[in-house]
């Protein structure tokens, strides 16, 4: 679950990323989202691939990563929020936190409306840990391609597979 700590650690950031230009409001435009889209599903795409195959744990989680950001900066376009051309990865992760994660948890509560109190409570955790997965990723492919020995990067990416899958389900329900 996010922590209050890393909220607002987002919250300032996004200020700065507005103020220095590398988070922008934008008006959605189609053929961007679509574009990412594809990327996004092509991304996921090969990482299963690769995975199913059993050629590479390391593309496993890279591309299984970038299916995340991707979608993520598709749907921050379409509702509104444009990623500059630096520190791209950082910008999105704390995009999503401060800008997707209500409507996120906005979007689980309505699948959730038989239960409403705990409902909004599971909705909440729930949003945390998506969007708190494309910080792992992020984090972990930085780790992957640079620091791990082979053992490790196998559960690793099966794990990361799992993430962007999940990620991607989501995502798609606030593209709608």
């Amino acid at each position: 679950m996010l922590s209050k700590e890393r909220i607002k650690e987002a919250e300032s950031n996004v200020k700065t990323y507005s103020e220095e230009g590398l988070l922008k409001k934008s008006s959605p435009d189609q053929k961007v989202i679509e574009i990412l889209l594809k990327n996004a599903r092509e991304s996921l795409e090969v990482a299963d691939d690769v995975h199913q195959k059993g050629k590479s744990e390391l593309w496993t989680i890279v591309c299984s990563y970038y299916s995340m950001f991707y979608y993520a900066n598709a749907v921050l376009l379409k509702f509104g929020y444009k990623v500059g051309d630096k520190i791209v990865h950082k910008v999105t992760s704390d995009a999503m936190i401060v800008h997707i994660r209500k409507k996120l948890k906005e979007s689980f509560i309505e699948g959730y409306e038989k239960n409403r109190d705990e409902a909004l409570n599971l909705a909440g955790i729930k949003a945390d840990e998506l969007i708190e997965s494309l910080e792992f990723e992020r984090n972990k492919r930085g780790r992957i391609q640079y620091e791990t020995i082979e053992i490790e990067k196998k559960s690793k990416a099966k794990t990361s597979l799992q993430r962007a899958k999940e990620f991607a389900l989501e995502m798609n329900k606030l593209l709608l």
